[in-house]
Protein backbone atom coordinates (compact mmCIF):
# COMPACT_ATOMS: atom_id res chain seq x y z
CA UNK A 1 0.00 0.00 0.00
CA UNK A 2 1.51 3.15 -0.88
CA UNK A 3 2.24 6.07 1.74
CA UNK A 4 -0.72 8.57 2.26
CA UNK A 5 0.18 12.11 4.64
CA UNK A 6 -1.84 11.93 7.53
CA UNK A 7 -3.18 15.50 6.79
CA UNK A 8 -4.62 14.26 3.51
CA UNK A 9 -6.21 10.76 5.22
CA UNK A 10 -8.09 13.53 7.53
CA UNK A 11 -9.01 15.56 4.92
CA UNK A 12 -10.53 12.71 3.10
CA UNK A 13 -12.47 11.76 5.94
CA UNK A 14 -12.88 13.99 8.19
CA UNK A 15 -12.52 17.48 6.15
CA UNK A 16 -14.99 16.81 3.18
CA UNK A 17 -18.02 15.57 5.17
CA UNK A 18 -17.62 18.42 7.90
CA UNK A 19 -17.13 21.09 4.92
CA UNK A 20 -20.22 19.23 2.68
CA UNK A 21 -22.22 19.30 5.85
CA UNK A 22 -21.70 23.54 6.63
CA UNK A 23 -21.87 24.38 3.53
CA UNK A 24 -24.68 22.42 1.75
CA UNK A 25 -22.95 20.67 -0.83
CA UNK A 26 -24.49 18.15 -2.90
CA UNK A 27 -21.33 17.00 -4.67
CA UNK A 28 -17.92 15.78 -2.84
CA UNK A 29 -16.39 17.42 -5.65
CA UNK A 30 -17.48 21.20 -4.84
CA UNK A 31 -15.75 20.66 -0.97
CA UNK A 32 -12.48 23.05 -1.67
CA UNK A 33 -9.42 21.19 -1.52
CA UNK A 34 -5.69 22.80 -0.75
CA UNK A 35 -4.17 22.95 -4.62
CA UNK A 36 -0.69 24.19 -3.48
CA UNK A 37 1.60 26.20 -1.53
CA UNK A 38 3.73 28.63 -2.44
CA UNK A 39 7.15 29.66 -0.66
CA UNK A 40 8.82 32.59 -1.67
CA UNK A 41 11.81 34.68 -0.51
CA UNK A 42 12.73 37.70 -1.73
CA UNK A 43 16.34 38.23 -1.49
CA UNK A 44 17.47 41.83 -2.96
CA UNK A 45 20.94 41.68 -1.17
CA UNK A 46 22.07 38.78 -3.60
CA UNK A 47 22.51 41.89 -6.11
CA UNK A 48 26.00 42.78 -3.91
CA UNK A 49 26.51 39.31 -3.14
CA UNK A 50 26.11 36.53 -5.39
CA UNK A 51 26.86 33.76 -2.17
CA UNK A 52 23.68 35.15 -0.37
CA UNK A 53 21.09 33.60 -3.31
CA UNK A 54 22.73 30.03 -2.95
CA UNK A 55 22.29 30.28 0.76
CA UNK A 56 19.08 30.86 0.25
CA UNK A 57 18.22 28.71 -2.46
CA UNK A 58 19.81 25.80 -0.27
CA UNK A 59 17.38 26.78 2.59
CA UNK A 60 14.31 26.47 0.96
CA UNK A 61 15.50 23.36 -0.78
CA UNK A 62 15.82 22.13 2.96
CA UNK A 63 12.72 23.59 4.01
CA UNK A 64 10.32 22.23 1.70
CA UNK A 65 12.27 19.34 0.73
CA UNK A 66 11.77 20.42 -2.68
CA UNK A 67 14.43 22.02 -5.30
CA UNK A 68 13.86 25.27 -5.07
CA UNK A 69 13.96 28.25 -8.18
CA UNK A 70 16.27 31.31 -8.30
CA UNK A 71 13.76 34.25 -9.44
CA UNK A 72 15.08 36.60 -11.91
CA UNK A 73 14.68 40.72 -12.25
CA UNK A 74 12.59 41.61 -15.21
CA UNK A 75 14.09 44.77 -16.02
CA UNK A 76 16.70 47.18 -15.42
CA UNK A 77 16.41 49.40 -12.24
CA UNK A 78 19.53 52.11 -12.27
CA UNK A 79 19.13 53.01 -8.45
CA UNK A 80 19.06 50.02 -7.49
CA UNK A 81 22.12 48.41 -9.37
CA UNK A 82 19.72 45.71 -11.24
CA UNK A 83 20.13 44.40 -14.26
CA UNK A 84 17.50 42.30 -15.97
CA UNK A 85 17.80 38.80 -15.38
CA UNK A 86 19.94 38.85 -12.16
CA UNK A 87 18.71 36.67 -9.50
CA UNK A 88 16.59 38.36 -6.46
CA UNK A 89 14.22 35.38 -5.14
CA UNK A 90 14.23 32.26 -4.63
CA UNK A 91 10.41 30.28 -5.00
CA UNK A 92 9.27 26.80 -4.38
CA UNK A 93 5.72 25.32 -5.63
CA UNK A 94 4.54 22.17 -3.07
CA UNK A 95 1.72 20.24 -4.85
CA UNK A 96 0.29 16.72 -3.69
CA UNK A 97 1.89 14.37 -0.76
CA UNK A 98 4.72 17.32 0.01
CA UNK A 99 2.23 19.87 0.16
CA UNK A 100 0.42 17.76 2.65
CA UNK A 101 3.56 17.22 4.82
CA UNK A 102 4.79 20.47 4.75
CA UNK A 103 1.54 21.96 5.76
CA UNK A 104 1.92 19.56 8.76
CA UNK A 105 5.33 20.60 9.70
CA UNK A 106 4.69 23.97 9.61
CA UNK A 107 1.16 23.89 11.79
CA UNK A 108 2.73 21.96 14.06
CA UNK A 109 5.95 22.59 14.55
CA UNK A 110 7.38 25.79 12.42
CA UNK A 111 4.56 28.19 13.40
CA UNK A 112 4.81 27.19 17.28
CA UNK A 113 8.32 28.10 17.35
CA UNK A 114 7.42 32.07 16.21
CA UNK A 115 7.72 34.05 19.61
CA UNK A 116 4.98 35.29 20.91
CA UNK A 117 2.58 34.10 18.98
CA UNK A 118 -0.92 34.44 19.35
CA UNK A 119 -2.20 33.38 15.97
CA UNK A 120 -2.46 34.84 12.75
CA UNK A 121 -4.26 37.05 10.30
CA UNK A 122 -7.20 35.96 9.15
CA UNK A 123 -7.59 38.46 6.10
CA UNK A 124 -8.11 36.51 2.84
CA UNK A 125 -7.29 37.77 -0.59
CA UNK A 126 -10.68 37.74 -2.02
CA UNK A 127 -10.50 34.16 -4.42
CA UNK A 128 -10.48 32.04 -1.13
CA UNK A 129 -6.45 32.11 -1.11
CA UNK A 130 -4.67 33.47 1.73
CA UNK A 131 -0.69 34.51 2.00
CA UNK A 132 1.12 34.32 5.59
CA UNK A 133 4.35 35.95 6.13
CA UNK A 134 6.87 34.20 8.44
CA UNK A 135 9.39 36.80 9.85
CA UNK A 136 12.37 34.37 10.25
CA UNK A 137 13.75 31.17 8.25
CA UNK A 138 14.96 30.00 11.33
CA UNK A 139 11.04 28.86 12.79
CA UNK A 140 11.92 25.80 10.75
CA UNK A 141 13.66 22.80 12.47
CA UNK A 142 15.27 22.08 8.97
CA UNK A 143 17.26 25.04 9.72
CA UNK A 144 20.51 25.14 11.54
CA UNK A 145 20.93 28.25 13.98
CA UNK A 146 24.50 28.28 14.13
CA UNK A 147 24.82 28.34 10.01
CA UNK A 148 22.93 30.86 9.56
CA UNK A 149 24.29 34.44 8.10
CA UNK A 150 21.21 36.39 7.45
CA UNK A 151 17.50 35.88 8.75
CA UNK A 152 15.05 36.48 5.83
CA UNK A 153 11.60 35.82 6.15
CA UNK A 154 9.17 34.70 3.40
CA UNK A 155 6.27 34.20 2.26
CA UNK A 156 3.41 31.20 1.74
CA UNK A 157 0.97 31.21 -0.20
CA UNK A 158 -1.98 28.51 0.26
CA UNK A 159 -3.83 28.17 -3.03
CA UNK A 160 -7.24 26.86 -2.61
CA UNK A 161 -10.06 25.31 -4.94
CA UNK A 162 -12.65 27.63 -3.00
CA UNK A 163 -14.79 30.46 -4.71
CA UNK A 164 -15.32 32.55 -1.79
CA UNK A 165 -13.09 33.96 1.41
CA UNK A 166 -15.81 31.76 3.71
CA UNK A 167 -15.09 28.42 1.98
CA UNK A 168 -11.66 29.35 1.51
CA UNK A 169 -11.13 30.46 5.27
CA UNK A 170 -13.31 27.67 6.35
CA UNK A 171 -10.93 25.05 4.61
CA UNK A 172 -7.85 26.56 6.14
CA UNK A 173 -8.96 26.60 9.86
CA UNK A 174 -10.45 22.99 9.65
CA UNK A 175 -7.60 21.78 8.26
CA UNK A 176 -5.32 23.31 11.02
CA UNK A 177 -4.08 26.82 9.89
CA UNK A 178 -3.99 28.97 14.17
CA UNK A 179 -5.87 31.66 12.83
CA UNK A 180 -6.63 34.35 15.23
CA UNK A 181 -10.45 34.28 17.45
CA UNK A 182 -10.96 38.10 17.15
CA UNK A 183 -13.89 38.71 14.95
CA UNK A 184 -13.12 38.15 11.45
CA UNK A 185 -13.26 41.15 8.76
Amino acid sequence: MAYVPALKKRYQEEIVPALMKEFNYTSVMQVPRLVKIVLNQGVGDAIADKKIIEVATEEMTMISGQKALQTLSKKDISNFKLRKKMPVGVRVTLRRDRMYEFFDRLVSVALPRIRDFHGIESKMDGYGNYTLGVPEQIIFPEIIIDKVNKINGMNITFVTSANTDEEGFALLKVMGLPFKTTKRN
